[in-house]
């Protein structure tokens, strides 16, 4: 009886089913999504800043798939709050904030940074330009390293840590505190990266060819001639200094002392399991990859949302002319007087009307077609219709949101890697850019309607870059969170990475192999040598032996 009547109710239900399909799919859609999905736990170390607005992304997707999440922050953290809805923190007291969470800083480090620019072409300039940026970087990594330290030497959260049996570690390896922690934790590693502490991250895992891969800071693309290439070796010369002397040796000395000297932190980050890379090759240039690499550029765009009342009547009052928009980002905000004053004259000249996220004194030569703001929803407007032009710093968050919008761009960069983004950017013809430290009304206003112009091809350009970047079997987030997962599920991608850095350079460069085969060479050639000599002497021995005879 009980064998008929569980038959029976098999039977109804696939009658059930087969008269309800929809029902059918959401039934084992949620049955495996509930036996891949169990929640994990993630241990995040992130960076403050703009990189913080990245990693956010990525934790408000792992939080609405049921993951346990943990924030390391300091104390003195910018932008990353203690008390969130999608994760629980620690904080780590520091004595001072880091110089990539403090505005002040920033602010008198782009003001540092122009001055060395308008002396540009000069080699003092050039030297002056590099001891700017190793002082900054060398100061940072010497700030997170003691804060690792300090991490380290708090037994009491080591053990919490180690009790919470974390699935993974993601963390930003710009600055590599989250690399020396999971070392110290053993536990898988994932990158939400694009930097690392010595420039490219590409340049960590996979080969990179100088002659057509540009460097940071060499503003060169992947067209490189003659004397470009001699500056792209040499921006790498000092690149590579500034990891053996200036970025490094914090966090050698903390290698050392935990886990001995035969640990460094490259070698670690070759280790990573993967590499999430906030960029694709929509815009960067085609380059050698690896197979933990996941490009994930462009994650942080999505469809816009309907504006603020007052921000959508200013928009809806341009007409037919459209809205200018810019923003210089979450670091840098305030350009100084005279910068801001050429800017808004330039503005004030355009039929345009304008949105300018500026802090600082309002301009005198504002115009009454600029609204300025303190913060403004950047994805939301670039995504309205009457957005025309976005007049943006360089940074790949606003980039990306244009490319994502199919809005071109108008470059002002500033520091760090942001004329090497236009770069790219200008390359495939979406953008254009203009100096700042030679920057004036006329020549600001003149490549703003040159932009603007309907007959060029600026607007036909980022609108197939925008296709280009919308064409793709997964969304960016959507890998990113199934490759987060997949390493949660197997404990790690090691079948993924690539044992090159094991190896002595000598050996991965095979200078082992070339030395025995130029031996060889050379015992072959000089056999060959010593036995056309010996041949040779015979030879003349015997012509003379006949000679000498007759003689007799």
């Amino acid at each position: 009886m009980a064998a008929v009547s569980v038959t029976a109710l098999h039977t109804e239900y696939l009658l059930v089913m087969a008269s309800y399909p929809v029902l059918t799919f959401l039934v084992f859609f949620s049955a495996a999504l509930s036996s891949t999905c169990d929640g994990g736990k993630v241990l995040v170390y992130p960076l403050d800043g703009s990189h913080w607005l990245n990693m956010k992304i990525l934790l408000e997707l792992l939080h609405s798939r049921g993951h346990e999440i943990t924030v390391i922050r300091s104390s003195t953290s910018w932008y990353i709050s203690e008390v969130s809805p999608y994760y629980t923190s620690i904080t780590i007291a520091q004595d001072h904030s880091h110089h990539i969470e403090s505005q002040d800083f920033m602010t008198s480090f782009l003001k540092r940074s122009i001055e060395i620019r308008r002396r540009e072409g000069s080699l003092w300039a050039f030297f002056e330009f590099y001891q700017n940026l190793f002082q900054m970087v060398g100061e940072n990594q010497h700030d997170v390293a003691k804060m690792v330290i300090d991490i380290f030497e708090n037994e009491t959260l080591i053990t919490i840590l180690k009790n919470n049996e974390y699935n993974l570690l993601l963390t930003d390896p710009a600055f590599p505190g989250g690399v020396l922690l999971a070392h110290y934790l053993q536990l898988p590693l994932v990158f939400n990266a694009r930097w690392v502490f010595n420039g490219d991250g590409h340049f960590v895992i996979a080969p990179s060819p100088l002659s057509y891969v540009p460097q940071l800071f060499s503003y060169n693309s992947d067209k490189m001639d003659f004397f470009q290439r001699m500056k792209n070796v040499i921006s790498h010369i000092m690149l590579v200094y500034m990891h053996y002397f200036v970025s490094n040796p914090p966090y050698q000395a903390v290698c050392d002392k935990y886990f001995g000297p035969d640990v460094n932190v490259m070698s670690l980050m070759q280790g990573a399991d993967l590499w999430l890379m906030r960029v694709d090759f929509i815009f960067e240039f085609p380059r050698p990859t690896m197979p933990n690499v996941v490009y994930i550029g462009g994650f942080q765009g999505k469809p816009s949302k309907p504006l603020p009342a007052d921000l959508e009547d200013f928009m809806q009052s341009s007409g037919e002319h459209g809205v200018v928009v810019m923003s210089l980002g979450t670091l840098l905000g305030d350009l100084g007087p005279e910068l801001s004053e050429i800017i808004a004259s330039a503005f004030a000249n355009l039929p345009q009307k304008v949105v300018w996220r500026h802090i600082g004194e309002r301009p005198t030569s504002l115009g009454n077609n600029t609204m300025l703001v303190k913060w403004l929803p950047q994805n939301d407007i670039l995504g309205h219709p009457k957005t025309k032009l976005f007049m943006s710093h360089g940074g790949t968050n606003g980039i990306y949101e244009a490319i994502y919008h199919g809005v071109p761009i108008l470059g002002l960069p500033l520091i760090f890697d942001q004329i090497d983004n236009f770069v790219r950017m200008k390359a495939r013809g979406a953008a254009e850019m203009v100096d700042v430290t030679t920057l004036d009304v006329e020549t600001l206003t003149n490549t703003l309607k040159n932009i603007l112009n309907a007959t060029k091809a600026y607007k036909e350009k980022i609108q197939k870059l925008s296709q280009l970047h919308h064409d793709k079997p997964m969304k960016p987030t959507d890998s990113a969170l199934f490759w987060m997962e997949f390493v949660m599920r197997h404990k790690g991608a090691s079948h993924l990475r690539t044992e090159s850095y094991k190896l002595p350079w000598y050996a991965y460069h095979c200078l082992d192999v070339m030395a025995v085969f130029a031996a060889c060479g050379l015992i072959l050639m000089s056999l060959v040598w010593v036995s056309c000599r010996c041949v040779i002497r015979a030879l003349i021995r015997a012509t003379k032996s006949p000679a000498k005879s007759k003689k007799e």
